[in-house]
């Protein structure tokens, strides 16, 4: 499987910005689009795979997370910034998750143990959710500068959201690695910005 090429950078782009719009979306209403956030968390248990695409279920997975990174690379202007803020951070902490051994094989754990709930209880279960909820906490929380999401605080402090978009920000660190793995960088986002922006429009066309 090539994987560097523009198209897999794109869709694994795109699973970031899914990612981090779930979880303003969580944030400030309490619900996420349900389609998106199953592909989204199911990304998380799929270690090995055969494509991108297959990643996320295929390119419909990522629908929301296309057509969100068509917003934000449209302008001039950042068109939800919180959900850069996000993205920003994701990616910025790849690096140092990449850097510690020891929390990738703790988070390789804790996913095996989730893919074994999922198959009991089901992909979006509570424990589920609650358990990639504390993988996330207890792993890349815990790295400098830490995401704080913003939203209402009556969602915020309810535990089963909180879960969820913990869970959720491991979805965005599962496409920030993809990202990388593809051949990403900061200066590839930077100088190949165009050529990002006509591979959105090609693979919206397609879901």
């Amino acid at each position: 499987m090539q994987l560097n090429t523009i198209t897999n950078q794109t869709i694994a782009l795109a699973g970031i910005a899914q990612a981090a719009a779930l979880v303003q979306q969580l944030a400030t209403t309490g619900i996420a689009e349900p389609a998106a956030m199953e592909a989204s968390i199911a990304s998380v248990l799929k270690i090995d795979s055969d494509s991108v695409t297959d990643i996320y279920g295929s390119l419909t997975g990522v629908k929301l997370g296309l057509e969100q990174l068509n917003l934000q690379m449209a302008g001039y202007k950042i068109a939800n910034p919180e959900q850069a803020r996000y993205s920003a951070s994701l990616i910025f902490l790849e690096k140092q998750l990449t850097a510690r051994p020891d929390m990738i094989k703790s988070i390789h754990t804790g996913i095996t143990r989730a893919q074994a709930q999922s198959e009991h209880f089901g992909l979006l279960h509570e424990n589920v959710l609650a358990n990639l909820g504390e993988i996330y906490h207890s792993t890349i929380s815990t790295m400098q500068p830490r995401i704080m999401v913003s939203g209402e605080q009556e969602y915020l402090s309810r535990t089963e959201i909180a879960n969820k978009i913990r869970a959720l920000l491991l979805a965005g660190m599962r496409s920030a690695i993809l990202w990388k793995q593809c051949g990403g960088t900061r200066w590839k986002f930077l100088f190949f910005r165009k050529k990002i922006q006509a591979e959105i429009q090609s693979l919206l066309k397609q879901v």
